[in-house]
């Protein structure tokens, strides 16, 4: 079978992997990246680290392969802002991570300046509030605070993009003929993008101040963007582009609406296919309309509604480089397993604020209902159970939402390893949970919209009969507990996340 490159530059690392169009993986390198924080709240990344660490990773897996690469598909950490100039080549600065949140005085700036005072002024052009996530907030206090940006942008040589901008304009050549795209999935989180007309949107563009700074064209998820200029992979081309949660909605073949994934990495993201349709839902559900996906220029673009939280994985790592109460990730399933509950212990994460379906950027994160009877044991417990009552707000907004209710939920992610969570999340769900034995779904998505995009694989053959019969065994968890303790321990969730409020 042809097979198809992806590389997968997420939060914690940088992966390349090799497909072929049944999702098998013939070939796979992976580098962590470091992440700085100087201050509270801050988080940043070396760009020019984030494209070192992909060449690298594109090296060693050329090394590991002999067969030809037919075609090149980028997924990404989607909201990370990246400047740099248009001169040299060069990040202006460090990039800022989606989960920073510097930006809340530049987010209650931007809401005064809208007519309604509504961190929702704009949903309706773009399918996101005002929020420390996404990119345009990020950039505009890059403007406003960062000397290089500020001269750059006022001498018309300051480019944006997120990481997925920033790969493809180094690997097709930086400031020799770098091409300087994006996908409609990513620029859909930038709040700067028309969900209807898939453009730059002139308001948005004009609300922010960014009529001189060099945008990234917009282009589909599936078509040739450019060539690699140099390296194994020179003269392959670069033909898929989708951000992360959308790359793991494909991953995971939910290509019908009314399909559900959740993806537990460092955040944990829904995402509930709502077809060509845009589901605009009351703001006080909490949920963002953004792209999905679209299968090349000419196709219909594919809409999904989702809830997004801050912190899943993340937590797990807290408890094992701060507190030390694991000495890897992996303990905290075997040392939850020795209690048979939390011991009343609810644990809110919520280190940098909270997204959906709160987004309280003034929230910070609590361990509640401690006693001399606590142990570790109960709050490694207590931090699975808060990433599945996370995710229990937000399917709750989803049914609220969506016109026929939600019947399973598909899984994937680090998390998702422990079958305790998981049991956990089909308790605190009622409805079944479906993990698939193949775990790399995020960067599958990619390698589908990128074989697609160059012609070497076709929707059959990624969709179809035979390529879903060979996806592995399937591991559903089934509800086990009674709906009057949900509804109890849900209670006590909900009191929990009230005192997480107001701590600044």
């Amino acid at each position: 079978m042809p097979l198809v490159a992806s590389i997968d530059q997420g939060t914690s690392s940088s992966r390349v992997i090799l497909f072929d169009s049944h999702g098998a993986v013939h070939a796979m390198a992976q580098e962590e990246v470091q992440q700085v924080n100087l201050h509270q709240g801050w988080s940043q990344m070396s760009a020019a680290m984030i494209s070192a660490s992909v060449d690298r990773c594109i090296a060693k897996v050329a090394a590991a392969n002999s067969q030809p690469i037919q075609a090149v598909g980028i997924t990404n950490q989607r909201e990370t802002t990246v400047a740099w100039d248009k001169s040299s080549g060069l990040p202006l600065c460090d990039a800022v991570v989606w989960n920073d949140s510097r930006t809340r005085d530049t987010v209650a700036a931007l809401i005064e300046r809208t007519p309604s005072k509504s961190k929702n002024h704009f949903q309706h052009i773009c399918g996101l509030p005002f929020s420390t996530y996404f990119s345009a907030v990020k950039l505009r206090w890059l403007i406003d605070n960062d000397l290089n940006v500020q001269q750059a942008h006022d001498e018309g040589r300051l480019m944006f993009g997120t990481v997925d901008s920033w790969l493809i304009y180094n690997l097709t050549g930086g400031p020799d003929g770098g091409v300087h795209v994006t996908d409609v999935s990513n620029a859909s989180r930038t709040m700067l993008m028309n969900l209807r007309t898939l453009t730059w949107d002139a308001e948005m563009i004009e609300f922010f101040g960014f009529e001189k700074v060099n945008l990234p064209t917009i282009k589909s998820s599936s078509e040739i963007y450019g060539y690699i200029k140099s390296g194994p992979f020179a003269g392959v081309p670069i033909s898929g582009c989708i951000g992360d949660q959308q790359g793991a909605l494909l991953g995971q073949r939910c290509i019908h609406p009314g399909d559900l994934k959740n993806t537990y990495g460092t955040g944990c993201f829904l995402l509930f296919n709502t077809g060509e349709e845009i589901v605009l839902p009351d703001p006080e559900c909490g949920l963002l309309t953004t792209l999905a996906y679209q299968f090349g220029p000419s196709a219909s673009p594919i809409y999904a509604l989702e809830g997004s939280i801050a912190v899943a994985g993340s937590a797990v790592r807290w408890l094992r480089d701060n507190l030390g109460i694991i000495k890897e990730a992996k303990d905290i399933n075997d040392l939850a397993t020795t209690v048979k509950d939390t011991g009343g212990v609810y644990f809110v994460p919520a280190f940098n604020g909270l997204f959906a379906p709160h987004w309280r950027d003034d929230a910070r994160g609590c361990i509640v209902g401690l006693t001399q009877y606590t142990n570790k044991a109960h709050i490694c417990r207590a931090t699975l159970e808060s990433v599945c009552w996370q995710t229990k707000e937000i399917v709750d907004m989803m049914n609220k939402s969506a016109s026929t209710p939600i019947r399973r939920l598909k899984v994937d992610g680090g998390l998702t390893a422990s079958d305790l969570c998981m049991q956990l999340q089909a308790d605190i769900l009622d409805i079944p949970v479906l993990r698939p034995s193949m775990a790399e779904t995020t960067a599958f998505g990619a390698a589908i919209v990128a074989g697609l995009g160059a012609g070497v694989w076709s929707q059959d053959s990624v969709f179809g009969e035979e390529a879903l019969n060979s996806q592995g065994k399937v591991a559903v968890f089934e509800n086990s507990i009674d709906r009057e303790a949900r509804n109890k321990r849900f209670a006590e969730w909900k009191i929990a996340v009230q005192k997480s409020f107001g701590s600044l």
